[in-house]
């Protein structure tokens, strides 16, 4: 099992985009006001729980809470903000992204899978 580490300040996630020269990070943006965001989470912990890439670093970030980071992570990797949403982040670029019901434990399974 995998576990995401929550982004709760700018410069934990610039370390975590800098790490990414060495090691994949997955970002899911959670907003805990919204139902398709809920069913996202859950396919997520699904995810982590039954057959994640260990090689793959998880974080999460709360858009609601943590405002200032998540517009960060928008700004910083070029990706329009959408809540629910997922993106991957290697070597400091974002290499893939996805949101809303396109969140499956599946589908994870899938892209990541490659990475």
């Amino acid at each position: 099992m995998a576990d995401m580490t929550k982004m709760t300040s700018i410069e934990q996630l610039n370390s975590a985009v800098q790490a990414t020269e060495d090691q994949p990070l997955l970002l899911f943006k959670h907003s805990t006001r919204c139902p398709i965001s809920a069913h996202a989470y859950q396919e997520m912990n699904d995810y982590l729980h039954n057959s994640p890439n260990e090689s793959v670093k998880y974080g999460i970030i709360y858009v609601v809470e943590d405002r200032p980071v998540s517009n960060e992570a928008a700004e910083r990797l070029g990706v329009k903000h959408e809540s629910p949403q997922v993106i991957l982040v290697k070597k400091g670029n974002p290499v893939w992204h996805t949101s809303h019901s396109e969140i499956t434990s599946k589908m994870l399974a899938n892209t990541l899978s490659e990475s």
